[in-house]
């Protein structure tokens, strides 16, 4: 663990590097374009200007967005005196390429096509490692402990053929490596940042089995060890109607969730809506490091923030490419608080 004192530097590079994030107000201007071309104008007045212009055609500027969180990310970790917290941005993707590959030997096997386009430089692992290890069968050299997730997670869909449950085997993977990795840096609000991540997808899962009408037996094996709210505490929520959750859960942080959803009876709306409070609430747990000048949480709220404006980009993006609502897609975006 780098001591608070070493973060000084890194802090203001991060206040000097905000100026690349962009404000509400740019996103709205974004939103009230006529056109997709007409957006990619208004964005190439900010930071992405210099990702547009490699771009093939308008309809692909994913490339842009994916482009400038990969730099941003990259510039972080050269001056950052702990890399193992932006690591803790960056793993996710690790086990989103995994989770790519994987697909893509079942569906080999099924008599199909290999899919790399999926596939992103985000993570920690060079996607090409990743690629060879997994076509190749060599799992010796992957870290995260994937050397051996992965053939378990091969056998299971050998013996079950349930994708579902492979998803869930690397997510399992996945929140396990990040507990561990912000208890060995052992900053305190990091190691609560990695709980709220947790919370917030068990409660995801939650609602999910629930509009699904999963048996209550089979749920659990959806839920995720290492939050602030215990398995069996969640379980004891799936029973009672949604209204009542936040009663139930208010020992929680996180049950401040469901006083902000509109509409509890639509459970297509309220997953949607959800989404977007509980990336806010993952903000919030981490956002108070931005009053203290040497916190190094401040890196994991910079780059959580960084994360937010890409989602809120390509929700914007998304809306005016197919003329949707603009009303709706203002309802999905993430702010601070």
């Amino acid at each position: 663990m780098a001591p608070a004192e070493r973060f000084g530097y890194a802090v203001a590079r991060l206040r000097a590097m905000s100026g690349r994030l962009l404000e509400d107000a740019l996103i709205q201007r974004i939103l009230d374009s006529e056109d997709l071309d007409s957006a990619l104008k208004v964005l190439g007045e900010t930071a992405y200007s210099s990702w547009l212009v490699e771009l093939k055609g308008s309809t692909d500027f994913d490339r842009a967005i994916e482009a400038e969180l990969l730099y941003t990310y990259n510039e972080v970790q050269k001056f950052v005196p702990e890399p193992k917290l932006v690591h803790l941005c960056r793993i996710p993707y690790d086990f989103h390429n995994v989770k790519v590959l994987l697909k893509s030997v079942i569906l080999v096997r099924e008599g199909g096509e290999r899919r790399f386009d999926l596939l992103t430089p985000l993570g920690v692992i060079p996607t090409d490692d990743l690629i060879m290890a997994i076509e190749s069968e060599d799992y010796r050299l992957l870290p995260f402990g994937l050397h051996r997730l992965v053939p378990q997670c091969l056998a299971h869909w050998e013996q079950t053929r349930d994708l579902l449950q492979v998803e869930n085997m690397l997510d399992d993977g996945l929140f396990g490596v990040l507990s561990k990795l912000a208890a060995e840096i052992g900053y305190d609000t990091a190691v609560q940042w990695v709980k709220g991540r947790i919370d917030a997808e068990n409660i995801r899962n939650l609602l999910r089995m629930k509009r699904m009408e999963m048996e209550q037996g089979n749920v659990g094996a959806f839920l995720h060890d290492g939050g602030m709210i215990s398995k069996e505490k969640l379980l004891a929520v799936l029973s009672e109607p949604v209204e009542s959750w936040s009663r139930i859960l208010s020992f929680a942080d996180v049950s401040e969730a469901f006083s902000r959803i509109h509409d509890l009876t639509d459970m297509g709306s309220l997953l949607v809506e959800m989404e977007k409070i509980l990336d806010e609430y993952i903000l919030a747990i981490i956002e108070t490091a931005k009053y203290k000048p040497f916190a190094p949480e401040n890196v994991i709220a910079f780059l959580w923030t960084k994360e937010l404006e890409a989602k809120n980009l390509r929700i914007a993006l998304v809306s005016v490419a197919n003329n949707t609502d603009r009303n709706l897609a203002r309802g999905l975006l993430r702010h601070g608080r």
